[in-house]
């Protein structure tokens, strides 16, 4: 006669636990259990699934929206048959690069925004709040005004550069005293790297004209006026961050339950932080070399992830990498029809459309409540 439980409940042999039934009588997983769990990845795949098709229907539309509209079908003709001479040499040799940027760039920013927000416990965090995008520019006018670097693929080195040494400046300096590079002295760490930079800029561009024409051009935040020899330098670092990044969402889990949790659980803090670190840096080094300084897209993707995938990285961040050229090439899109024939520029359309919407975003989900 099978043991009852108190409640006379059946007790599942071998289990010692109630109702407990196992996979073909032998112990394994509890299907009642897991049911919970497949259904959560079911969901998962297809928010997943949903957003990547965003992601299609965005690339679509900055091909084929612009001065000139193209149907969708003229599009692919152009892209896999050549099609017109004039229609394709617009979508290949300026539609084309200027989408893929976006992708880069966009994807970057979500991440590396995601990366920051985790490795801070803070959702206010975006890219900018370790100094890099000040770093970046703050390379560029110095290679403007002295060293007489005047073409997009040169400023994308020093660019690159800025943003790497920016982000080590401010982890060097959070680091040092009692409790190591703690949120709160990494954020306040990178104020201070931010106002000391954003004086060193303003010190040169108001002692040079030159150099203020220049790089406003840059610091606006474009997708235009890229071409292919940008991508194929700069893919492999966003790879090389996408990776950092990944390999780093085990231990960003654990360290949003606190410290001293992640390190009961086995996580190695300093760790986590300096991978996270570099991956965040790299991305945002990336994205901004590619695109100059774009605002909001490190910011909100984060969140807008989050509330699709839930609080674990290794879901979010493949999200945020979905979701942010989403967002970045809807914008650059808007930015081109709002005021024809002129353009906004993409990062310009970030902060307009982004603000309210991320507003109206903590006032409905209480987010840093």
């Amino acid at each position: 006669m099978p043991a009852t439980a108190p409640s006379g409940v059946p007790l599942s042999r071998g289990t010692g636990t109630p109702g407990a039934r196992t996979r073909s009588g032998v112990g394994g997983t509890n299907p009642v259990a897991a049911g919970p769990r497949r259904v959560g990845n079911l969901s998962f795949l297809a928010r997943l699934l949903l957003v990547a098709l965003a992601l299609a229907a965005a690339i679509v539309l900055s091909l084929a929206v612009g001065s000139r509209t193209l149907p969708p079908a003229e599009v692919w003709d152009a892209l896999l048959r050549g099609g017109d001479g004039t229609t394709a040499q617009v979508i290949r040799e300026m539609r084309l690069p200027r989408t893929l940027i976006g992708l880069l760039a966009g994807a970057a920013l979500g991440v590396a925004g995601a990366v920051l927000q985790g490795l801070t416990r803070n959702p206010i965090a975006e890219p900018g709040i370790l100094g890099l995008a000040q770093g970046a520019s703050a390379a560029v006018v110095i290679a403007i005004a002295f060293l007489g670097v005047h073409t997009l693929l040169g400023w994308i080195w020093f660019a690159f550069a800025g943003a790497g040494l920016a982000a080590v400046a401010v982890y060097a300096i959070a680091s040092r005293g009692r409790g190591g590079a703690s949120p709160v002295k990494l954020a306040l760490a990178g104020a201070a790297i931010n106002a000391l930079l954003a004086s060193l800029i303003a010190g040169v561009l108001t002692t040079r004209s030159a150099t203020l024409d220049q790089f406003r051009f840059w610091q606006i935040g474009s997708l235009t006026g890229r071409d292919a020899e940008v991508l194929a330098r700069l893919w492999p670092f966003l790879v090389i961050g996408l990776v950092l990044a990944l390999a780093g969402a085990r231990g960003l889990d654990a360290l949003a339950l606190g410290e001293d949790v992640a390190r009961g659980l086995g996580r190695n803090v300093a760790a986590v932080r300096i991978c996270g670190g570099l991956g965040a840096a790299v991305l945002t080094g990336t994205a901004v070399a590619a695109a100059g300084p774009i605002a909001f897209v490190g910011l909100a993707v984060p969140h807008l992830a989050r509330a699709l995938a839930g609080p674990s990285h290794r879901r979010l961040l493949p999200l945020a990498a979905l979701l942010g050229p989403v967002v970045l090439l809807v914008a650059d899109v808007v930015g081109r029809i709002v005021l024809p024939p002129s353009e906004i520029p993409a990062g310009v359309m970030t902060a307009l459309i982004g603000v309210p919407f991320l507003i109206a975003l903590v006032r409905r989900s209480g987010v840093g409540a």
